[in-house]
């Protein structure tokens, strides 16, 4: 993940995150996000509730060898619009950034299947009321 403004506490949250639950997390820091966006090699999306709905692009973004996902606050700068390679949006209506991502990951991506994240030293026992960790000090993997 780029992040601009640079954020060494969030950086270190993420982290944290990806140490106990697995997977393969890292924040760099992005200084100018200008020149990463101008640079990449891929198709670059501008998540925005602004944007053309997601089912009309979305088998276009499925064959793109590469894919940037771009995701702004409040006051996205006017210029990330024309640099993108389309703008999308997974809804019409003010949603939650994080939850743009989770909705377009597992619409290209799928859905990854139930368990551990690979290297994951915590686990979630499902349950129908209740919540149920487990935690290892051998990633998982590994035991």
């Amino acid at each position: 993940m780029y992040l601009n403004p640079p954020d060494p506490a969030l950086a270190l949250r993420v982290r944290s995150v990806s140490d106990r639950w697995g997977g393969d997390f890292a924040v760099v820091p992005a200084p100018d996000w200008r020149s990463i966006v101008r640079s990449y090699d891929g198709a670059v999306v501008h998540l925005t509730m602004y944007g053309l709905p997601f089912e009309r692009v979305r088998s276009r973004l499925g064959r793109a060898r590469r894919v940037l996902l771009v995701v702004g606050g409040a006051k996205v700068p006017p210029d990330l619009y024309g640099l993108a390679t389309v703008n999308v949006a997974v809804g019409h209506q003010p949603h939650s950034e994080v939850a743009a991502v989770a909705v377009v990951l597992a619409e290209l991506r799928g859905i990854p299947p139930p368990g551990p994240w690979p290297r994951s030293r915590q686990r979630i026992v499902p349950r129908a009321r209740g919540k149920r960790v487990i935690t290892s000090n051998a990633p998982a993997g590994r035991r």
